[in-house]
């Protein structure tokens, strides 16, 4: 479970099942990463794509920090350059996704400082917290990609 930053055994069982599944599932696919400080060795959080269409050459990125002591170090914002070098370079995507919900003021710092577009809002498109939530489209183009 530390490994693969995961806290709860709810959360290992599903990510167990994503493996028994298999990684490609109906013409998606994902890559996931966990996040170590170098000092501790401890995990501090994950990133990654998922809903990757690989025939298409897009992902949706997805990241948490997952020990509130660590947030608003800069963690996630070294995480989100590393991840979308890794993937226009190497998953050779042309599109990175992002949805944001509304009240995740955070994240919605951190897509536009790491220079996302804002597309628009999907509305009711998550299930969170007991409800749908309203998420604001970013996207990354190959293109518009500073570099890492």
């Amino acid at each position: 479970m530390q490994q693969l930053g995961l806290a709860t055994a709810e959360e290992l069982a599903a990510e167990r099942s994503n493996f028994e599944q298999g990684v490609v599932t109906f013409k998606t696919s994902f890559k996931r990463f966990v996040m170590i400080e170098k000092e501790s060795g401890k995990v501090v959080g994950k990133c990654g794509f998922h809903t990757w269409y690989i025939l298409h050459s897009r992902a949706e990125i997805g990241f948490a920090i997952t020990d509130e002591a660590m947030k608003g170090l800069g963690y996630m914002t070294e995480a989100i350059r590393a991840l979308a070098k890794y993937g226009f370079e190497e998953m050779k995507l042309n599109r990175i996704e992002a949805f944001v919900g509304k009240e995740n003021v955070p994240s919605l710092r951190l897509v536009r400082g790491m220079g996302f577009t804002e597309e628009g809002t999907l509305r009711s498109h998550y299930f969170k917290n007991g409800r749908m939530e309203d998420s604001i489209c970013f996207s990354l183009l190959k293109d518009e990609y500073r570099g890492g």
